[in-house]
């Protein structure tokens, strides 16, 4: 079975850093395109950043670019999105998903397999 599973969400401040991870089971994630997304409340689902299944493409959305970095660990099977400079907007939920396609995705209707999300909170 294909499973995604993301941790390393919780309560930081702003200013503070966190490091989402994305662990695979049932498929290897170096041969995936792979991309994460947020959802806060209210809002609907959005890009954050997406990286290429050979990793020389990467996308970062206007909101994170300089903030997020995205990187995979493929001997630990794991991809992670390093978010500095955390801001209160920044606040949602934190799906990673990965698509059967072979090349840079960025459009969320493109990803085939979702984890279930972490929280990502950001206050003082």
């Amino acid at each position: 079975q294909l499973q995604l599973v993301e941790s390393g969400g919780g309560l930081v401040r702003p200013g503070g850093s966190l490091r989402l991870s994305c662990a695979a089971s049932g498929f290897t994630l170096e041969h995936y395109p792979i991309g994460w997304f947020r959802q806060a409340p209210g809002k609907e689902r959005e890009g954050v950043s997406c990286v290429s299944m050979s990793d020389d493409s990467t996308y970062y959305a206007d909101s994170v670019k300089g903030r997020f970095t995205i990187s995979r660990d493929n001997a630990k099977n794991t991809v992670y999105l390093q978010m500095n400079s955390l801001k209160p907007e920044d606040t949602a939920v934190y799906y990673c998903a990965a698509s059967n396609r072979r090349v840079l995705v960025t459009v969320e209707t493109e990803y085939d397999y979702w984890g279930q999300g972490t929280q990502v909170t950001v206050s003082s």
